[in-house]
């Protein structure tokens, strides 16, 4: 990209988010100066991504802070609004590990928990970078191709845009790229709110990455025609057995993987590696609302009786993930716990 996106950027008094619902037709964005602007932006996707939900998180606890300021709260009154930032996407867990990272330094001031927060974006910026490289060693050998580029596929979106910067899974992706090894990027659509065709594609676009959007449903078709040669896929929440939380249709990704016998990544900075969750039956799936699959825009394309199951994630077993790159290198995961030390 010409310039490196920023999803998530402090003005000195409030937060500029990219508003991703608008893309790619406008590239717009968001000034957000209240809590309740921010709980709303979260959750109806303005800012979307794990690591970009975190940065946000931490910025909204100085949010909190100036309106308190500003409106005459107490301290208590000032904590309970952060805490509705904090709960505002219950799957994410960096969401909660970068707000409750910042108010450690409630006590300090304004000053302290924005140097936090600065804290916060510029470590996921390094990381991303890091996992990047490390990513894009372990495929290159993983894959043991040296004739030619790889045929890569992303599902849902995980760029500059779902970061701090450059991007987890994208991140690798960009990485091959400037090494000259992507011959292709099949990008799945991603239902239902399409981040793979209105983000991952603008996204690839702006690199000039060659790709294919593709429907969710033919993924596994690809990847069992030998089309792909690796997957490579962010997460929300990662359990200490393995078990990753990402964007719903990731699991059947992984499953063709599997059968195909060809690498299957996840990308995530150790922030969302969540050890005090024992396994994935124990991450909480958001179900958004259901006539985000019910209708197009605005047009109903199911039957007036008809109800609709909308889960935002499912969970890929641990045994189906061929390794995890974070910004330490890569773990071939093998079924049973995260060795903890590799993580934090």
């Amino acid at each position: 990209m010409p310039q490196e996106l920023r999803a998530v950027d402090w003005t000195g008094s409030s937060l500029a988010l990219i508003d991703q619902t608008a893309l790619p037709h406008r590239t717009e964005t968001r000034e957000i100066r209240d809590v309740d602007g921010l709980v709303d932006a979260i959750q109806r996707l303005v800012v979307r991504g794990a690591p970009a939900i975190g940065a946000a998180g931490a910025y909204g606890v100085a949010l909190a802070l100036l309106q308190g300021e500003r409106e005459g709260w107490s301290a208590e009154e000032t904590q309970a609004a952060v805490a509705r930032v904090r709960a505002a996407r219950p799957t994410a867990v960096n969401l909660m590990v970068c707000v409750d990272r910042v108010m450690a330094r409630f006590d300090e001031g304004l000053d302290a928990v924005l140097a936090e927060a600065a804290a916060v974006q510029r470590e996921d910026v390094e990381a991303n970078r890091a996992m990047g490289a490390y990513g894009a060693d372990w495929l290159v050998k993983k894959v043991g191709v040296v004739d030619r580029p790889l045929r890569v596929l992303t599902h849902c979106n995980t760029g500059a845009l779902a970061t701090a910067g450059w991007g987890t899974a994208l991140g690798v992706i960009r990485e091959l790229h400037a090494r000259g090894l992507v011959e292709v990027v099949y990008a799945d659509e991603t239902r239902p709110l399409l981040q793979g065709s209105r983000l991952t594609a603008w996204e690839l676009v702006q690199e000039g990455i060659p790709h294919y959007v593709q429907a969710d449903g033919a993924a596994a078709g690809t990847i069992l025609r030998g089309e792909v040669d690796a997957a490579i896929v962010g997460a929300d929440r990662i359990a200490a057995n393995g078990d990753t939380a990402n964007k719903v249709g990731t699991v059947g990704v992984a499953l063709a993987c599997a059968d195909a016998g060809i690498p299957f990544l996840v990308a995530a900075p150790t922030t969302t590696v969540d050890l005090a969750t024992a396994t994935g039956a124990d991450i909480h799936i958001e179900l958004r609302g259901e006539d985000e699959i019910l209708e197009w825009s605005g047009v109903r394309t199911a039957p007036a009786e008809s109800r609709g199951h909308n889960p935002a994630f499912d969970v890929t077993p641990g045994r189906l993930v061929t390794g995890l790159v974070t910004e330490r290198g890569v773990l071939e995961i093998s079924v049973g716990e995260l060795p903890a030390h590799h993580l934090r």
